[in-house]
């Protein structure tokens, strides 16, 4: 896989999330998304719609932030921030896709409560120079 086909799939993902969770255009996000997608996520119910229907009842402050994302072929690793999620804390979550066809087609994530500052035993925030506030 050329390094021009993964800069290439970095940028459809960074769109798909932009318009799919801070522009919620659920339409618009029809292109990203594939009809057949596959979610391995214990906290999203399956398929496109259990996701879209996921989206659509969350805060209409919910947020995405990406830190970093890296690509290998087809799978992509992001470092993000969902914030105003409805719940005590941000996730800081770390979302696996596989793009085929040009959409995304498989999704795999690993979820954590962000740490304060009174909670960090490193003394470090889990994403970005801050912690939340």
């Amino acid at each position: 896989m050329t390094q021009a086909i993964e800069e290439k799939n970095k940028a459809l993902v960074l769109e798909a999330f932009e318009t799919l969770f801070n522009k919620r255009d659920l339409a618009g996000a029809e292109r990203f998304w594939s009809p057949n997608y596959i979610q391995h996520s214990a906290h999203i119910p399956p398929g496109r719609q259990g996701l879209f229907d996921l989206v659509k009842k969350a805060p209409e402050a919910m947020r995405y932030q990406n830190a970093l994302i890296m690509a290998e072929g087809n799978f992509l690793m992001l470092h993000g921030r969902y914030s105003h999620i409805g719940q005590p804390a941000n996730w800081i979550v770390v979302d696996i896709v596989r793009i085929d066809s040009g959409r995304l087609a498989e999704h795999w994530d690993i979820i954590q409560d962000e740490a304060t500052r009174a909670s960090s035993l490193s003394g470090l925030p889990m994403f970005g120079d801050t912690f939340p506030e």
